[in-house]
């Protein structure tokens, strides 16, 4: 009976799926591809880095050339406006009403003031 503790570690050997690359080799990466481009683009209208897209040095240089030439001809936003609209209403504006508050109350005290002045003279 042979000890399990001697025997050499053994990796086991699970097959696993090589992904496939996001761009096929009929795929012509080209500005007026819109479903290819936007796959390349975040929700924020941003390109997404290579490292995310899972493409070569060259594809990746392609699809930026062609992301920018579409941005420019009007077919894909330069970025996303909902999102940020959305964000924009829920941060609260706590500058402008305090100095405007501050401001407004010494001016009706002022004004009393002077009124008091005026009257008794």
């Amino acid at each position: 009976m042979v000890d399990k503790s001697k025997q050499p570690f053994r990796k086991s050997k699970l097959s696993f799926r090589r992904r496939l690359p996001p761009i096929g080799s009929g795929d012509r990466i080209d500005y007026r591809n819109m479903s290819l481009i936007s796959r390349f683009i975040s929700e924020q209208g941003k390109i997404l880095s290579r490292r995310v897209n899972r493409l070569t040095l060259k594809q990746q240089r392609l699809i930026t050339i062609a992301i920018k030439q579409a941005r420019i001809l009007s077919l894909l936003p330069f970025l996303n406006n909902e999102k940020q609209f959305k964000r924009a209403k829920s941060i609260p504006r706590t500058t402008g009403p305090r100095t405007r508050n501050k401001i407004n109350s010494h001016i009706p005290q002022l004004n009393q003031n002077s009124n008091l002045n005026s009257s008794s003279g």
